[in-house]
């Protein structure tokens, strides 16, 4: 199996470029609305443009996280075949999240402008990360029961034995499982328990590719994937309808922008099904593009590169958007609009291309330096 599957960057590329758009909307939007389901707020969206912005967005977190138990997996075995000891794995895993930890504390947080403690996406996926450097040593069943059971069951979960009122007990509500923005500067929207089943399951993913023999093997797997993606949506689709089991934000009215607002902070289950779903669709139409063997047009080509510095696009991109208005000396609130958005959005894709491609060719310069954590 080749060291990178470009299949997976597609797939990554995809949900990088559609969080760009995202990102860019809340420095650009005056009409956007966020936080489904944080303490129970249910968004009323001015326009259909405006929660079909906010919609499409919703496939990236869950994406970055699956692929990031994915990509997980697969490093893992290439580092054990290189001859890497289980200790070094581990130290590396735990070095990669407390680096992830110090960008989203540093960086992150006083970009979004929200206080210095902002457990976020970042600081998600590292935690979870050094979890792993642990818990990759269950069988992989193991790890897929386990991760199934925090995704189906986590709403049901009850940390009242945890004292909310002193600051340290507020603070593992926050970071385990209860999202909030109350108590500014101590704010987070990615609690650990679910998203660790997230990545548990990506890491179950990357285990089944390593279990093709090569890529063909893998290629002939195409329509299983695809199966289990419009799966997925149809259980979503099933449990939507239903308004019960799996929806911590039921519709109120059966009409197409309540039927499809669902719950995302934290995820509710008919989120994580209609989201991962779709990752499954994309890693399939990644395979096809692999297969067809269209890899070097330019479009494609710009969504693996993308794709590949999913760390260094993240930041990147965010400190883009936030300095436009200051480089151009524009009141954002006197010219932003939806319109505005989409193009400051297209614009600053093309800005980031070369300089994703730049950095892509440096971390291959650098194989064995400090860039390999980022």
């Amino acid at each position: 199996m080749a060291r990178r599957l470009p299949f997976i960057d597609f797939a990554r590329g995809i949900v990088m470029i559609l969080m760009a758009l995202d990102h860019a909307s809340i420095y650009w939007n005056p009409g956007r609305v966020s936080s489904e389901g944080l303490n129970g707020f249910r968004p009323t969206y001015t326009s259909f443009s405006q929660f079909l912005t906010r919609f499409v967005t919703h496939y990236c977190a869950p994406t970055f996280i699956f692929l990031a138990g994915t990509a997980l997996a697969l490093s893992t075995s290439k580092r054990l075949e290189r001859g890497e000891s289980q200790l070094n794995i581990s130290r590396r895993m735990v070095i990669r999240g407390i680096i992830l930890l110090a960008i989203e504390f540093l960086l992150i947080a006083p970009v979004f402008r929200i206080g210095f403690f902002y457990f976020g996406v970042l600081a998600c996926i590292g935690t979870c990360f050094m979890a792993f450097s642990v818990l990759r040593f269950l069988p992989t069943q193991a790890i897929f029961g386990f991760s199934s059971a925090l995704v189906l069951l986590h709403p049901y979960l009850d940390l009242d034995w945890i004292p909310s009122t002193p600051a340290w007990g507020y603070l593992l509500h926050l970071i385990l499982h209860e999202p909030s923005f109350h108590r500014k500067p101590w704010v987070g929207l990615y609690p650990i328990i679910p998203w660790l089943g997230v990545m548990g399951l990506g890491w179950c993913f990357g285990r089944w590719i390593l279990s093709m023999k090569d890529r063909d093997q893998l290629y002939k797997k195409d329509k299983t994937i695809a199966m289990i993606g419009a799966g997925l949506i149809a259980i979503f689709l099933a449990l939507r309808w239903f308004n019960g089991f799996g929806n911590l934000l039921p519709w109120l009215e059966l009409e197409v922008i309540d039927f499809f607002t669902i719950a995302k902070y934290p995820p509710s289950l008919v989120f994580l099904l209609w989201t991962l779903g779709g990752t499954m669709l994309m890693l399939y139409v990644g395979i096809q593009v692999e297969k067809k063997d269209i890899l070097n047009l330019k479009p494609i080509k710009a969504v693996l590169t993308y794709g590949s510095v999913p760390l260094f696009f993240y930041c990147a991109h965010l400190l883009l958007y936030s300095l436009i208005p200051v480089y151009l000396r524009l009141n954002k609130r006197t010219f932003s609009s939806l319109g505005l958005t989409y193009l400051i959005w297209l614009v600053g894709l093309a800005l980031l291309y070369p300089m994703c491609r730049w950095y892509r060719e440096l971390k291959k310069m650098h194989p064995n330096s400090f860039l390999q954590y980022i």
